[in-house]
């Protein structure tokens, strides 16, 4: 039994929870525009929302046989171009379009196209980088430039073949933040004012944005600057 809340989001009444087999496991991440050089120097941009981060570390989930997983091993630099809701209708666009001449039957079957200029068919402009290769784009409201550190396949077992892989892991090392300055903290230069920064949110396979704050968080009382001081162990 669930009631729902004043938004109407269900909310559990009872511990009668049941089990259930999803196809996929996507409950809210954060949309990407990733950006990585192709093999002839050009930028692909792939529409992806599986990544967080730690630190000045990201971790990244994509396609083994992507254009993008191509371009990371022969280039490993990246950037994160963070979408906003502003932004949907340009990710949209790309969402069945690979960088890949050769279409995979997969991805023939679900309608995907290969393009090669991804900010021509997006409606996108780019914007040179300072410390990678691959552009930003300058509809998104915060640019993170990065350089791989790992990549790793996922889902295998041990004494699977690594190549068999179907998705990989990317562990990327940010190397340059760049921000539109109307979500920039009052009074801070280096921070982010999260009342203004709304990132676009994919929950299975559909765009969300975000509402106002919940819930106070006792979190927040730690000085954000605190998070450059070394870690000692305890």
């Amino acid at each position: 039994m669930t009631s729902t809340d004043t938004a109407g989001i269900p909310t559990p009444q009872t511990t009668g929870h049941v089990a259930v087999d999803p196809a996929i496991l996507y409950f809210g991440t954060p949309v990407v525009l990733l950006s990585s050089t192709n093999a002839d120097g050009t930028t692909n941009l792939m529409p992806m929302s599986s990544v967080f981060w730690l630190g000045r570390s990201a971790v990244l989930g994509i396609g083994a046989r992507s254009q993008t997983a191509s371009n990371l091993r022969r280039n490993p630099e990246l950037v994160l171009n963070l979408a906003s809701p502003a932004n949907v209708a340009h990710v949209d666009r790309l969402a069945l379009t690979t960088g890949r001449p050769d279409v995979s039957p997969w991805k023939t079957r679900a309608r995907y196209v290969h393009v090669a200029d991804k900010f021509a068919a997006a409606g996108l402009t780019p914007l040179d980088s300072a410390t990678v290769r691959p552009r930003r784009v300058a509809e998104c409201l915060v640019h993170l430039e990065a350089v791989v550190r790992a990549i790793r396949p996922l889902g295998t077992r041990p004494g699977d073949d690594p190549e068999s892989a179907r998705q990989l892991t990317v562990e990327a090392h940010v190397t340059r933040v760049w921000v539109d300055p109307a979500i920039r903290l009052t009074g801070h230069a280096d921070r982010i004012d999260p009342d203004l920064w709304r990132p676009l949110i994919l929950s299975f396979q559909r765009f969300y944005g975000l509402g106002v704050e919940v819930h106070p968080s006792r979190l927040a009382g730690i000085d954000e600057d605190r998070y450059r001081e070394p870690r000692t162990a305890s």
